[in-house]
């Protein structure tokens, strides 16, 4: 049976139960006061024959029409409480067949209803963002995949058509294309190992992960001319090691990469609080505006604009931070700089004071 039909049989019996129950009180009520048998003046008084014989074909029409009455009324009660569930059976379904678009936007009170309507809908719209995402990843990473190969193919045509082309040129462009597509196969490997939170976690120290990168990353800013101070004590957090590293590494280079041709500088801080460890890294450069600022998380994002060149990397850098923070519970926030630049804060989710230790 359906659940309005389950609905419709409970209104009804419940009311012919309470009908009966009536019923029943009123025919004890009268049989106190009336004898089993009795005679008045004329003969006429009552006797509880003769009440039987007038109550029960009464008490038996009250029933029928309660029995009716419980099923009519019951079957629309029920339909009226049991709409908003059909709305949101529809819109499993449209969301079932692939539409992701369609909302419920249940109007009305605030009830359990109204509530599952709500978080449904929240759910159809971070699905719809997520499958859009994730469409866009698709086609931004087969645009960039196909540009090394379209690039190596290229030259291999021209050495081909012109066996007297200097050969070494051709192997060392072929090289460094080949080194780019390897490159992108890896940022989009650790992408993806991020996103799906297969890792172990251990307790980390954020300060030494940031000399690790400053480390890795210091030829590379002495010769673009880039200073780097840091700052901070020991800053525990709960992750893992690689990925951990993999996002300061990116934030270290983002802020050198992407810095004043001359005597750029980088600020680099670790700070403990109550509930949060912060890792905030600063840098010099062109200024950016909010709206352009707001797209570089996105997945090969570079910046319109901003200084390009061989370390550019392939525009997964601040991405892969973005899913290296989600997956550790964090927070990312990237503004710009007033005086050009950017200000990038990480947050993460202190370790109990046992795991610290």
């Amino acid at each position: 049976m359906s659940v309005r039909l389950k609905l419709t049989l409970s209104y009804a019996g419940f009311l012919m139960l309470a009908g009966a129950l009536l019923l029943a009180a009123v025919w004890v009520f009268l049989l106190s006061y009336v004898p089993d048998s009795a005679r008045g003046l004329l003969g006429v008084a009552p006797n509880r024959r003769v009440l039987l014989r007038t109550f029960a074909p009464a008490a038996a029409s009250v029933l029928a029409f309660l029995l009716v009455f419980g099923l009519v009324g019951g079957w629309i009660l029920a339909g009226r409480m049991l709409a908003p569930l059909t709305r949101i059976t529809d819109a499993t379904r449209r969301a079932a067949n692939g539409s992701l678009s369609h909302r419920i936007q249940l109007e009305g009170r605030t009830d359990e209803f109204s509530e599952l309507a709500d978080a449904f809908d929240a759910m159809l719209a971070r699905l719809e963002a997520h499958v859009a995402e994730q469409q866009r990843f698709a086609a931004n990473a087969s645009h960039e995949l196909r540009t090394p190969l379209a690039i190596s193919q290229s030259l291999l045509d021209v050495a081909r058509d012109d066996p007297a082309h200097d050969h070494g040129a051709l192997v060392d462009r072929l090289h460094a294309v080949n080194a780019r597509a390897i490159d992108l196969t890896e940022a989009l490997l650790v992408l993806s190992r991020a996103d799906q939170g297969s890792f172990t976690r251990e307790c980390v120290d954020l300060s030494l992960l940031v000399e690790e990168a400053i480390e890795t990353l210091l030829p590379l800013a002495e010769k673009r001319g880039v200073t780097i101070e840091t700052s901070g004590d020991i800053t525990p957090a709960i992750g893992s090691h690689a990925l951990l590293l993999q996002m300061t590494t990116n934030l270290v280079h983002n802020a050198i990469v992407h810095n004043l041709p001359e005597q750029g500088a980088v600020w680099i801080k670790t700070s403990v609080h109550p509930e949060t460890v912060v890792l905030t890294v600063e840098n010099s450069g062109e200024k950016l505006s909010p709206q352009l600022v707001s797209t570089l998380t996105e997945p090969f994002q570079r910046g319109t604009g901003r200084i390009r060149n061989d370390h550019a990397g392939v525009g997964l850098g601040l991405a892969i931070v973005k899913s290296i923070t989600r997956v550790h519970d964090g927070s990312l926030t990237v503004v710009p700089r007033p005086a050009g630049g950017l200000h990038i804060v990480v947050r993460l989710p202190a370790p109990p004071p046992h795991a610290a230790k």
